[in-house]
């Protein structure tokens, strides 16, 4: 892991210069709407003072740069989109807190807790048009027009995904059952496509060939896919001490995750359990021995290994080059190996 954090550390600083700029977080006291975005992103507390709260791993716009680099690009030309999807994936945070009535996010509490729910959709709003903005500035770049306008047109039509994935997702809470194939169109629609279009924009930026292009699109949506099961497994087998979360998570708050939507399809005993809609530690303690029963755990486990492999072969048929490629072998292969 050592050569992706020297290879990311100037990456991220200019990131987040970026992001500075486009928000307008140079240290002066905010106006209130400014204000609440540098709140979500981490930089202000809840009463507008400077703090700095770690906000993520910035995966997907880190994903963005060493695919351009690897793709024979300048990664420095590809920073105004990594900026543009990271505030992408804030804005749809800030909308899936209001949506899912999220009242913390790491550690804080969310935007619409402390404003109110419109406050919040107008902030997430504002985040959404400043992410176009954002990605304009590849024009200032150097880059050109028609690589900015295919960049533009792949970066709505995931926002359309992403509106698809949330509605199909809110459809859910609705239903009693869900097939798995259902389930993983709308993990694909929701979860992957970012990563994906992240892998997608690196090469596009970077001008590689449509075929190339292709195939870091697939890397990112098969990477996307193995990272959500992942997630999956570890909301009900994860270690605490990892993931900083109770074990079983997604039974207690009643998230239809893989292997649960797998094993209400093979147990007529699990459909019964649900059903009765009993939270208690004797409950989370049956829902885990009828997953373990049904192979619920295996079945995701294979499922996520499956979805790595052909990340994994997708990366290798794209030839990624330079120390970009061992970067971006050694953040697929950390993130797909996690135990939090």
């Amino acid at each position: 892991m050592e050569e992706f954090h020297s290879q990311s550390e100037s990456m991220r600083a200019a990131l987040n210069n970026e992001m500075r700029t486009i928000l307008k977080a140079d240290g002066e006291m905010p106006d209130c709407l400014h204000g609440m975005i540098h709140y979500h992103m981490g930089w202000r507390a809840p009463d507008l003072g400077i703090t700095n709260v770690n906000t993520g791993k910035r995966i997907r716009p880190m994903l963005l740069m060493l695919v351009c680099q690897a793709s024979g690009g300048d990664w420095k030309q590809a920073v105004p989109a990594a900026a543009a999807v990271e505030l992408l994936h804030n804005f749809t945070l800030i909308h899936d807190d209001i949506e899912d009535t999220n009242p913390t996010r790491r550690g804080r509490d969310t935007l619409w807790k402390i404003w109110g729910i419109a406050q919040a959709i107008n902030t997430g709003d504002a985040i959404f048009a400043l992410a176009h903005i954002a990605l304009m500035r590849l024009a200032e770049r150097g880059l050109p027009a028609e690589r900015v306008l295919r960049a533009i047109r792949r970066f709505d039509e995931t926002g359309v995904s992403l509106a698809k994935g949330q509605h199909a997702d809110l459809c859910f809470e609705r239903q009693e059952m869900i097939s798995v194939d259902d389930y993983m169109e709308m993990i694909t629609m929701k979860t992957a496509v970012l990563p994906s279009l992240c892998a997608e924009l690196g090469a596009i930026i970077a001008g590689a060939d449509d075929d190339t292009v292709d195939l870091y699109r697939q890397f990112g949506l098969n990477f996307g896919l193995a990272y959500q099961i992942i997630d999956d497994i570890l909301g009900i087998w994860g270690d605490e001490s990892f993931t900083g979360k109770p074990v079983s998570t997604d039974i207690v708050s009643g998230k239809k995750t893989l292997p649960i939507l797998y094993g209400l399809e093979k147990s007529i005993e699990l459909r019964e359990l649900y059903r009765k809609n009993e939270k208690d530690d004797d409950f989370i303690r049956k829902v885990v021995i009828l997953l373990n029963q049904t192979g619920a755990r295996k079945f995701s486990t294979e499922k996520a290994a499956a979805y790595s492999r052909s990340a994994v072969s997708c990366l290798e048929a794209a030839r990624p080059e330079g120390p970009a490629r061992a970067a971006l072998n050694q953040l697929a292969d950390t993130l797909l190996n996690r135990n939090y």
